[in-house]
């Protein structure tokens, strides 16, 4: 099975006093609030954006754009915004048309999060050299960031991932009724990292208005599963693995000296303690924020202290190159490409923003005030499996900021009806190309796997197997 990808990015402000952007200068019209008017991604134009609305979200509006002699030839791209408040902000996405069955493929939202590389910017930014996961007929959103939503100075102001929730979901809803050709395709939400807090607030945002879609007589969206990639689904388990990837011999031989470790073991009872009752049952802020300072204190400076780089325990790395570029050279050169004058047209990306950057500061910490990533979302989790949709957890082994050792706690303490049969159910190997490739467990529409030698980013470092991965869960198969 092949898959249409669509993709998202970076939330952008525009000033109350600019001229607004939303619209092309040749048009005199906007489609806040309008009733749907359907288009063909065939008819649009590569110099302008045609603008779509829905009745239904009056402060929103799509523009989007045919992107040409860009990247790959052999794909058909469109770019474009999603526009919020009545152009307050701007959520950037890029979508990939398939190159099997363009008009029959599922749908794969990849929703990018504040640590990752999209794969397509590696395989631009490495001179040419496919990945595999790049390979694969594509239909496709990417979502840059959908984290970054950026202070204006006019309409609300996003800093919590339920917040958020209500713009993807409208988003999503204006493009399929836009472009009906895609209307009622099966579709898939992805991504990793801070996707492991918000993709299952968004899926559940989308199962709850299907309901309401349907008696306003508008055809719900037909999600069926979501995939997260080291994902930082529940802080407390992460916690208490912090400790053991540190000072077990789990994923590599400990690394840390026994009198660290053993610092460590004895005050975990006290840093989980804390963070329960000030993050979880408090929710205070004050609190929060001084029981995420002795549980870092304790757990993760000592593995900065040890120079090794936090999205691959096997490699080293610095804390000026993590400030400079997460530890990975190549982001540098994928900024630098984003921010050519060639790119930034071809993308229609407006002169008025400005350079292109990977991670916000300033969101980060206001996010951080309103505790979203402290929020636990097993609970949606649970929601969507009972549901019927199906949730793939992945991990790559040498992770250590949102490790296979927490991801495998919460899965396997999940209250949901499916909970007995999944407990049950014995890790088994997966294998590509008859190499052992991970471990893997899998009942009632939860599937657990991790991916050996694989870092935070599971396509970068193991492409291969990151595909073939995808190509079971998308075709209903085993691992």
């Amino acid at each position: 099975m092949k898959f249409t990808a669509l993709v998202a990015s970076s939330v952008l402000a525009v000033s109350a006093t600019q001229v607004p952007w939303q619209l092309h200068t040749s048009r005199n019209v906007s489609a806040f609030g309008s009733d749907v008017r359907r288009m063909e991604l065939s008819s649009l134009s590569s110099d302008e954006f045609a603008v779509a609305g829905h009745q239904s979200f009056p402060s929103h509006q799509v523009r989007v754009k045919r992107v040409k002699d860009f990247c790959d030839p052999t794909v058909k791209m469109y770019s474009g915004y999603l526009d919020v408040d009545y152009g307050a902000k701007h959520l950037f996405f890029y979508f990939f048309e398939s190159r099997n069955e363009p008009d029959s493929d599922p749908v794969l939202m990849w929703d990018r999060a504040v640590f990752t590389v999209h794969p397509k910017l590696e395989e631009t930014a490495r001179n040419g050299i496919r990945m595999h996961g790049m390979i694969r007929p594509t239909c496709s959103f990417w979502i840059n960031r959908l984290r970054e939503y950026v202070p204006s100075d006019y309409g609300e102001t996003i800093s919590t991932t339920e917040e958020a929730a209500k713009n993807v979901q409208a988003f999503v809803t204006i493009f399929f009724e836009t472009f009906s050709k895609f209307k009622g395709r099966e579709f898939h939400m992805s991504g990793e990292s801070y996707g492991g807090r918000y993709l299952p607030v968004f899926a559940s945002e989308i199962m709850d208005q299907n309901k309401r879609a349907e008696a306003g007589g508008f055809a719900p969206i037909n999600l069926k599963s979501v995939l997260i990639g080291n994902g930082l689904t529940d802080f407390k388990s992460m916690y208490e693995a912090y400790y053991e990837i540190q000072c077990k011999n789990l994923s590599v031989v400990p690394f840390q000296d026994i009198s660290t470790c053993v610092a460590m073991k004895q005050a975990l009872p006290r840093c989980l303690n804390m963070y329960t009752k000030e993050c979880v049952d408090r929710m205070d802020a004050v609190g929060c924020a001084m029981a995420a300072q002795f549980c870092d204190s304790i757990l993760k400076v000592p593995y900065m202290a040890a120079h090794r780089n936090p999205y691959d325990m096997t490699k080293p790395c610095t804390a000026e190159e993590l400030a400079s570029s997460l530890c990975y050279p190549l982001t540098k050169y994928i900024n630098n490409f984003l921010d050519l004058p060639e790119t930034r047209k071809a993308l229609g990306v407006h002169p008025s923003v400005g350079n292109y950057t990977g991670c916000s500061r300033d969101v980060g910490i206001r996010f951080s005030h309103s505790l979203d990533h402290f929020h636990s979302n097993q609970h949606y989790i649970a929601g969507l499996l009972e549901r019927g949709i199906k949730v793939l957890i992945y991990v790559g082994t040498y992770d250590y900021i949102c490790n296979w050792v927490g991801n495998q706690k919460w899965t396997e303490s999940l209250d949901w009806t499916g909970s007995a049969a999944y407990i049950s159910e014995k890790d088994r190997e997966w294998s590509v190309d008859g190499k052992v490739a991970g471990i893997t467990r899998s009942a009632h529409g939860l599937t657990f796997a991790t991916v050996n030698a694989a870092g935070h980013m599971v396509p970068y470092d193991k492409p291969k197997e990151a595909l073939v991965m995808l190509n079971n869960w998308l075709e209903g198969k085993e691992l």
